[in-house]
């Protein structure tokens, strides 16, 4: 099959590649200069390389360090990887030890420090209920609804901060059933699930840049700055209209038998609510793909927010990063340190990068909390600001019973992304796992 892929990002550079393994012929086309979607390449204002928000990966994240390795990048080089660890400036905190799971959250929860050992035996007492139960809750629940009872410092200190770094809402917000399955995936599924994996490298260099490579060796265009304006109908394939005048001609003689939309939700519905007013369409995939862009479009969205400072202070190399204690004008949850992960990089060194996981802020002024929040909180009194990234679209609000289009729109055209239905919530892995089973879904259709 011809398969064209509208967007470059984590989920469809993973399509490409799970699409050509099973030998197709993906095309992909990006409408951003780069790829990696909301998790690429950024050059902060003083040339120093940084990303576009600082993420983190986890141990568990199989499928993501599965297809870095099958189109050349080295996990192992690229990732620092260090047992899960949510410490903070006082010492206070939990770290694990780097033991096989689940010995490794068991006796990370109770050596906690700074922690009562009443507090320590609810969390373990709580981890174990819901192990015992499956890690499964009503639809309904919130991540609060599941701590009821809790110790507030367990709270505040543990649950609040996981559940926003996870899920990028507040516990009182945010799915009780996708925190649970997040929580079994990285505590209970497997040696090393929890390990919290920080990029040594640019994000796109991480996965979407090495995969471009891949494909283009194997004989598959990856097109860049090229936006699809409209997908036209042709009988059982589909012609595809773009901005980019290098490619119209090209794609002016190319018909596809499947599409795939890699693309944000808002622009997915675009171009399928467009495709659904072509006549040539069957008259009943219209009306599906009105469904399926109103059930798109209808999906609340978060911000992510990071803060790039620099500070002659320094983190140590043996925990490059440290827990925050967020508050209404405190809106960070971690910072890390940004010259250990980039230790060749002089510009890297002192440079400091703070998450804000649920930004409600404006920019500016969440900018001023967080320099006040590291002057209060770490005593880094000559700290400034490089840069403010805010992802104002960054992920699906991740609320129970959240409902999510399917894959499957009809008549040859598909979607895959963090928001597409699924058991995860909007992070990496849950975006390349899309991608991989909407390729594989796709090659079915087209067998039966």
């Amino acid at each position: 099959m011809q398969v064209a892929i509208i967007g470059g990002g984590w989920a469809g550079m993973a399509a490409a590649v799970q699409l050509s393994l099973s030998g197709h012929h993906p095309t992909v086309f990006e409408a951003s200069r780069q790829l990696g979607g909301r998790a690429r390449n950024l050059n902060l204002p003083n040339g120093t390389d940084a990303d576009n928000g600082q993420h983190i990966l986890i141990g568990a994240y199989a499928d993501c360090l599965r297809l870095m390795r099958m189109v050349g990048a080295d996990p192992e080089k690229a990732l620092l990887r260090k047992p899960l660890a949510m410490r903070y400036a006082d010492g206070s905190g939990l770290s694990f030890p780097n033991l096989p799971a689940p010995l490794d959250a068991l006796i990370g929860i109770a050596s906690a420090s700074g922690w009562s050992l009443r507090e320590r035996a609810a969390l373990l007492g709580r981890a174990v209920r819901w192990r015992l139960q499956g890690f499964r809750c009503a639809d309904t629940a919130t991540v609060a609804d599941l701590c009821t009872g809790l110790p507030g410092r367990l709270l505040d200190e543990f649950i609040e901060p996981l559940c926003v770094s996870a899920l990028n809402l507040p516990a009182a917000q945010a799915s009780g059933s996708i925190f649970l399955r997040v929580l079994h995936d990285a505590l209970f599924a497997g040696t090393g699930g929890s390990h919290f994996l920080v990029p040594r490298c640019g994000l796109g260099d991480l996965f979407p840049v090495p995969a471009a490579q891949w494909l283009q060796s194997r004989g598959h265009a990856v097109h860049t700055a090229s936006r699809v304006q409209e997908l036209i109908p042709q009988g059982q394939q589909w012609l595809l209209r773009a901005a980019n005048p290098t490619i119209v001609t090209a794609l002016e003689q190319s018909r596809f038998d499947a599409v795939l939309l890699a693309c944000p939700p808002h622009e997915a519905a675009r171009l399928a609510l467009l495709a659904a007013e072509d006549e040539r369409l069957p008259a009943r995939d219209g009306v599906h793909y009105q469904n399926w862009s109103q059930t798109a479009q209808a999906l609340e969205h978060t911000a992510i927010a990071t803060v790039y400072a620099r500070t002659s202070h320094r983190l140590t190399a043996a925990m490059p990063w440290l827990a925050l204690h967020p508050g209404e004008s405190a809106p960070a949850q971690f910072v890390f340190d940004r010259g250990h992960l980039h230790t060749e990089d002089a510009a890297q060194q002192g440079l400091m990068a703070f998450v804000i996981s649920d930004c409600r802020t404006d920019r500016e002024a969440l900018q001023q909390q967080v320099l006040e929040q590291a002057r209060q909180q770490l005593g880094w009194q000559d700290i400034e600001a490089v840069q403010t990234v805010v992802e104002k679209r960054a992920t699906f609000a991740c609320t129970p019973a959240v409902e999510r289009p399917e894959m499957e729109l009809g008549h040859g055209l598909w979607a895959c992304g963090d928001y597409i239905a699924g058991p995860y919530p909007a992070t990496l892995e849950g975006a390349v796992r899309s991608g991989m089973a909407a390729a594989d879904e796709l090659v079915k259709a087209d067998q039966s």
